[in-house]
């Protein structure tokens, strides 16, 4: 099936792109929901190895998400709202989230329960939508926590690139180039964007004016689409070098930043390419529980590492200021 969405020169100036942390969530949560034999070949496996037994942990695959981001098909649109700017905060878009109209919740509602039926979370919403919106958006912040915010600055530091790398190809070849290289199910025709996909569509009648881009490093392979006037369309589509994105990093100043921070610290910094606690830090360096504590402290307040709660541990995660020191 082929959609189309129509371009006036208006719609064409109002096109701009923006980097989404809520729309992270839907698709990297969606990921998450399938089997963990579907995702064998996905570039995300590894990140889903991790991730996945903490979910199950904290019971975050059978909640609100769940209820209602389903593995396939249609997904709440009300979880992504329009961003305001290129780069919203993740609590600007739960704010507005909370804020969403009631009939706009019930609308979506009833689209899921043509793919999936109801559910007690579902009729809650429907019922106290606003009531229940709060406790979407305290689950989210909790998935926020345990999945991606330990990773954030790299998926960050990938969509921006990839924002930045399109920015430039506007400038040097046209908004008709870079829109027809979005992906492969997406192509310019004649003042119109095409998609060619079964289970999405993209039309001028079930949206406001211009076009809103989303690079997402969870929507590979597909693109997604949310469609809900007066909003303008919005088309997530998989960002620039995916594939590389778990891969070890490089450290080949190590020696350089040891011989400021000292050999321990830069070891922990190293072995921070996955976050990790600090019993699991202790284990794979060679050092004492406590010596990794004060080291971690140190480098936190120095800006190279961040903390986030896990269940009953804290993960530590290497922030982009420690990987240019480490990869310059």
């Amino acid at each position: 099936m082929e959609s189309g969405l129509r371009f006036s020169a208006a719609d064409l100036a109002q096109t701009r792109f923006a980097v989404s942390p809520m729309w992270e969530v839907v698709t990297s949560f969606r990921l998450l929901s399938r089997q963990p034999d579907t995702t064998g070949a996905s570039p995300h496996r590894r990140w889903a190895a991790q991730v996945r037994p903490r979910l199950v942990r904290a019971g975050l695959d059978r909640g609100w998400l769940a209820a209602l981001v389903p593995a396939h098909g249609y997904l709440a649109d009300f979880l992504n709202p329009t961003p305001t700017g290129p780069f919203p905060t993740l609590e600007a878009e739960l704010d507005a989230i909370r804020h969403t109209p009631p009939e706009q919740v019930r609308d979506d509602l009833r689209r899921l329960a043509v793919e999936g039926g109801d559910g007690p979370r579902r009729r809650l919403l429907h019922e106290a939508p606003e009531a229940a919106l709060r406790k979407v958006t305290d689950e989210i912040d909790t998935y926020w926590e345990l999945a991606l915010a330990p990773y954030w600055a790299r998926v960050q530091k990938l969509l921006e690139a990839d924002v930045f790398h399109r920015a430039r190809q506007v400038a040097e070849h046209g908004s008709a180039r870079v829109l027809s290289e979005l992906h492969e199910t997406v192509r310019w025709d004649d003042g119109t964007l095409r998609l060619v996909r079964r289970h999405c569509s993209l039309t001028r009648d079930q949206a406001g004016s211009g076009l809103l881009l989303i690079p997402s490093a969870f929507a590979w392979p597909k693109v997604l689409t949310r469609s809900v006037h007066p909003d303008p369309p919005q088309l997530a589509y998989p960002a620039r070098g995916i594939g590389a994105l778990w891969e070890p990093r490089t450290t080949s100043a190590a020696d350089a930043v040891a011989a400021v921070l000292g050999r321990s610290r830069t070891l922990l910094l190293t072995e921070l390419d996955t976050p990790a606690s600090t019993t699991q830090l202790a284990t794979h360096c060679g050092l004492s529980a406590a010596g990794v504590s004060q080291h971690l402290i140190a480098l936190r307040n120095a800006g190279l590492v961040t903390a986030h709660r896990s269940g009953r541990s804290v993960l530590y995660a290497r922030t982009s200021v420690a990987d240019q020191l480490l990869d310059p």
